[in-house]
């Protein structure tokens, strides 16, 4: 009797996979994603899972016509399959985080009648949650009230890191493993002033940008941690006293659990807004700033290195629930 763990694509999603498959050892996981996007990077080698599989899908959503329609074929191919191991493996419950890797175990999952378990991860319903989400059997999100799960699923050592923030000794910009411009461009306009106010630089600029934004901080005879994809984030942020960063639901909730302080940048391109209504959420609640790309002042950045960073952080400390994680491994169990 299996669990099967599908969905992801960016590390966003694959992040929710990580947090509760820690505890659901002694279980038999397989995992079903994409050969597109980060799938395989984040779980081609990981023993948790008995087996995996990788299935030749792609985003529907923002493609042209014939795009579109290959895309469908794609996935009518991928569920056909998915169908085939379901039955195999004789799966018990299908835990599903969204995205374009999720749809065809999602949709054999509902054709054989088996439970589907789905976590959605923003403020703003991804287009394929938002279809499924009548036909799930169970349905987290920690946004909304009737929510069974409130708590983010977030690994442990992130809480186990959290700290209260008192003077910003060190700063970390978080552009995600792919880099964001804008943080790349902030970053890099304030490395000079940083340097003179005695704060080190921790700078995730993105896989494809570390070479150029590592001689950028050469050239000003700055010195800067620069990385693009890391397993170490947790440690990062641990050291961090302040942070600039997208609002991705995963990297959000981390930030949160680690008590550090954030002034998030949305990407505006991110599907129906996400990331600002992500931000959003904790801004109303005073613990958060936020500022669109074009409304970047480094005035108002600058003043944010001396605000009160404690009260933030306690008040991260005491929103963010802890055993999200566990929660939703418990409830996996259940359905076995």
């Amino acid at each position: 009797m299996s669990i099967v763990m599908t969905g992801g694509g960016t590390g966003g999603h694959l992040a929710i996979i990580k947090a509760v498959k820690e505890h659901l050892k002694g279980e038999e996981l397989i995992y079903i994603g994409s050969t597109q996007g980060q799938d395989k990077q984040w779980f081609e080698s990981d023993e948790d899972f008995t087996q995996k599989y990788f299935f030749e899908t792609r985003g529907v959503v923002n493609q042209g016509a014939l795009g579109k329609i290959k895309s469908l074929f794609m996935l009518f191919k991928a569920t056909l399959k998915a169908i085939k191991l379901l039955k195999k493996y004789q799966v018990k419950v299908v835990f599903s985080v969204g995205g374009f890797s999720s749809a065809a175990t999602a949709f054999a999952a509902k054709i054989l009648h088996i439970p589907l378990v789905i976590h959605e991860q923003n403020a703003a319903l991804g287009s394929l949650n938002k279809m499924l989400k009548p036909y799930a059997t169970a349905f987290i999100s920690s946004y909304l009230e009737e929510s069974p799960i409130k708590a983010y699923p977030i690994k442990n050592v992130f809480f186990e890191n959290a700290r209260i923030r008192h003077n910003v000794k060190t700063i970390i910009f978080l552009g995600g493993s792919q880099g964001a411009l804008a943080i790349n461009n902030l970053a890099l306009e304030m490395a000079t002033e940083l340097q003179k106010r005695g704060i080190k630089i921790i700078h995730q600029a993105g896989e494809k940008n570390i070479a150029k934004v590592e001689e950028a901080y050469k050239q000003l005879n700055i010195e800067a941690e620069v990385f693009g994809f890391t397993t170490k984030l947790a440690e990062y942020m641990k050291k961090s006293d302040l942070a600039i960063a997208r609002a991705g639901a995963s990297t959000l909730w981390e930030l949160s659990a680690s008590a550090v302080p954030t002034l998030y940048i949305p990407y505006p391109y991110a599907a129906s807004d996400h990331q600002y209504f992500n931000a959003q959420f904790l801004v109303k609640k005073e613990l958060a700033w936020l500022m669109r790309e074009d409304e970047i002042d480094k005035e108002k950045v600058y003043a944010l290195l001396t605000h009160n960073l404690e009260k933030m952080s306690q008040g991260l400390m005491d929103i963010v629930e802890t055993e999200g994680s566990q929660k939703i491994a418990m409830l996996l169990k259940k359905m076995i």
